[in-house]
């Protein structure tokens, strides 16, 4: 059942160039897809970055080929992390915001996308970067410039004036400087932000429905938009073919967000069962970033956290993992995001834990989040999620059976992302 059709090597064949290189890659335990069983010793081809064939059994290579040996690790696709921050660094001030320039926002995102690798994550939704610095990053690695994922990016986040993604409680010269590019006021105001993001090349937008825990605001973590501005961006987003993500943690700003047609709720922390409910009636994913609740816990009392952030960092902690878990046991659709930024970039493979025993998932289901269900939210299905022939050639390896021992996905042993091997740091 392994063997790809004669004709459909066929129908590849004139789309490889005559000089690419064919890798074959032996695997020990391959899961093609996390929702169906795991196969045993299995052969995978990939030529010019597509999967080109699986075979059962560790077959020789043919002359011409190189082998890469997994024999002793289980092969499956590469993580998908549908919420990250690759310009931003976990343990720098928020006042760093008004001094780095965009150049160096280039560099560390860069820098950053190297370390997203190490963990196996081959595919990231970014979700809130400074003007056109992460357009310069996706182009960058798309074009083999440079080691990292495939990058769906947002650029900034909408917001309204004072809210999370502004610039609060700073001097009124560097707000300024600093603000007013990416907020809205009214409907017709919000509409133009989107089409001027889509302009910008933005694959999706990100608003933030509700107030957020690190902005330096302290007015609560509930609903900023009204009802009609929220409208007015997803309709546009729609007619321009994006999705719309939702920064949200108040029920009532989740709630609101999802009755407005956004595509996905980030985040979700104090979401009640009208929330849910709301969800799961109209199709809106949840991503969870439980992770960010590690990361933020681990600074608390180390002077990177104002006070007032400090204090809805411990207004969030209670509830970790609560949403998650009620979405999940009512049938809302689950993909697997980090906020990576607000911890440090390489440990996203740790979300997959916190999935299992904070948010009570089984493992089975995480994997299937982390990868095809991601792939689905992210609009990405027909490129990665799964290992198919025809698929990019995005895998990883790991040490262990990550449907037995969610750990598993933290003992990264190899990485290929769009055919191309990354040396993954132990």
């Amino acid at each position: 059942m392994f063997r790809i059709a004669a004709a459909a090597v066929a129908a590849l064949s004139f789309m490889t160039p005559a000089n690419a290189e064919t890798i074959v890659i032996h695997a020990g335990t391959l899961i093609t897809d996390a929702a169906k069983a795991a196969s045993g010793p299995s052969t995978i081809t990939v030529t010019d970055s597509r999967i080109t064939a699986i075979d059962a059994g560790l077959n020789p290579a043919p002359e011409g080929t190189r082998l890469i040996d997994l024999s002793q690790h289980t092969v499956m696709p590469g993580l998908i992390d549908a919420h990250v921050h690759l310009t931003g660094d976990h343990d720098s001030a928020f006042w760093k915001g008004f001094i780095d320039t965009t150049e160096y926002g280039v560099a560390v995102g860069l820098k950053n996308a190297k370390l997203t690798l190490d963990a196996g994550v081959t595919t990231v939704r970014d979700l809130g970067s400074e003007p056109q610095t992460m357009f310069a990053i996706r182009r960058a690695i798309s074009e083999g410039m440079h080691a990292g994922p495939r990058i769906i990016a947002a650029g900034p986040a909408i917001s309204i004036i004072g809210g999370h993604g502004d610039v609060s409680n700073v001097r009124p010269e560097i707000i300024a400087a600093t603000s007013g590019y990416n907020t809205c006021t009214g409907p017709k105001e919000c509409s133009q932000r989107v089409r001027e993001f889509s302009r910008a090349g933005a694959d999706l937008i990100k608003i933030t429905a509700t107030g957020g825990v690190l902005s330096q605001q302290g007015r609560g973590l509930e609903a900023h938009f009204t009802p009609e501005e929220m409208t007015a961006i997803t309709g546009t987003a729609r007619s321009l073919g994006l999705k719309v993500a939702a920064h949200a943690h108040g029920a009532r700003g989740i709630e609101a967000a999802t009755r407005a047609g956004v595509s996905s709720i980030e985040h979700g922390t104090f979401i009640d069962d009208a929330g849910v409910r709301a969800m799961k009636e109209n199709g809106t994913w949840y991503v969870a970033t439980l992770m960010a609740y590690r990361g933020i816990e681990e600074q608390l009392g180390t002077g990177i956290y104002t006070p007032v952030v400090e204090g809805k960092i411990r207004e969030t902690l209670a509830f970790v993992g609560k949403g998650l878990g009620a979405a999940s046991r009512a049938g809302v659709p689950i993909a697997f995001g980090t906020d990576a930024g607000v911890f440090a970039h390489g440990r996203n493979n740790e979300e997959a834990a916190m999935m299992v025993e904070r948010g009570g998932m089984e493992p089975r289901d995480v994997l299937i989040a982390a990868t095809k269900g991601s792939a689905e939210l992210l609009g990405v299905s027909a490129e990665t999620g799964t290992l198919e022939i025809g698929k990019s050639a995005d895998l990883i390896a790991v040490e262990g059976d990550p449907v037995r021992d969610i750990g598993a996905l933290e003992r990264i042993r190899f990485v290929m992302a769009g055919g191309r091997e990354h040396p993954v740091a132990q």
